[in-house]
């Protein structure tokens, strides 16, 4: 692994240990513990793929052209003081659809991602609404099932561990959060790790149109630059954005049209390939204040 992946991975998780030991002036006392449930739905999806069938595409890439149900939940614990936001968040989704057509069932995933992540903000600069400073990040990605490569016919399981840092806005007044980063992976899905560089940019924003509506919108553009082996499925760069507009039904349960975009090139791919879901979603959310 490179130097800078290594430190990176120890500074991710040095700095957080460093600043809740250093918890002696009066003003770092005024901390906050929080469970927050952001979200837990099921989603009536519809799906539209370009570029299906180019082989140079991972398995976590694909998807039918069908209509799915697809579960969500999302959540994060945060300790937060004036000098410091520390997250630890849980991701997941998961959607098939199986169909038997002449007898012979198949089975297609539009959705199967599990995201653990880690995150520290340093409060540097208090703007009006929101903090601005310096952020490391470490997330591990994997998915429920594996996945058929294209290239050799084996079964792969996603395994990657991801690492960040970059400056970062946080609880802004409609961006809850705006970043740029450096990226470092160890990519070792298929075996033997393979390093990639990246740059990234990402975003999280929230608008009150009115007191019982909310629209909800994040995504990220991440683009490689150096790799440590070739890989035809190895993207060049991907982005997403997902947005939804949050009606609330009851208390904290709530109804959402959503659309969402992804869009991704491999090394090897001659076009591009994206996928644009469609649906309506049922959610649910709370956050429980330790201290």
């Amino acid at each position: 692994m490179s130097k800078f992946y290594n430190a990176l991975m120890l500074t991710t998780l040095l700095i957080p240990c460093v600043a809740l030991g250093n918890e002696n002036s009066e003003a770092q006392n005024a901390s906050s513990l929080t469970a927050n449930l952001k979200r837990i739905a099921l989603q009536y999806n519809q799906n539209s793929v370009s570029n299906r069938e180019d082989p140079n595409y991972p398995g976590t890439f694909t998807s039918d052209e069908q209509e799915v149900f697809t579960g969500i939940f999302d959540g994060n614990i945060e300790y937060s003081n004036d000098s410091l936001v520390w997250l630890n968040s849980l991701f997941m989704e998961y959607g098939r659809n199986e169909s038997d057509k002449n007898g012979e069932k198949t089975k297609s995933e539009n959705a199967d991602k599990i995201l653990f992540t880690t995150d520290y903000t340093h409060k540097i600069w208090k703007l009006e609404e929101g903090i601005v400073g310096p952020f490391v990040n470490l997330g591990y990605q994997t998915e429920f099932t594996e996945f058929k490569d294209a290239e050799d016919g084996e079964k792969y399981r996603t395994k990657i561990l991801r690492g960040k840092t970059g400056l970062k806005l946080y609880e802004g007044k409609y961006f809850k959060e705006l970043y740029a980063a450096a990226v470092e992976e160890a990519d070792f899905t298929y075996g033997n790790t393979n390093m990639k560089t990246a740059g990234e940019i990402g975003y999280k924003f929230e608008y009150q149109v009115r007191d019982d509506m909310k629209f909800v919108s994040d995504g990220y553009f991440r683009k490689f630059f150096v790799y440590d082996k070739y890989r035809n499925t190895d993207f060049k760069y991907e982005a997403e954005t997902n947005n939804r507009l949050d009606v609330t039904i009851v208390g904290n349960l709530s109804f959402a049209p959503f659309v969402n975009y992804k869009i991704a090139k491999t090394r090897a791919a001659k076009k591009s390939r994206s996928n644009t879901t469609v649906g309506l979603s049922l959610g649910y959310q709370t956050d429980y204040k330790f201290w």
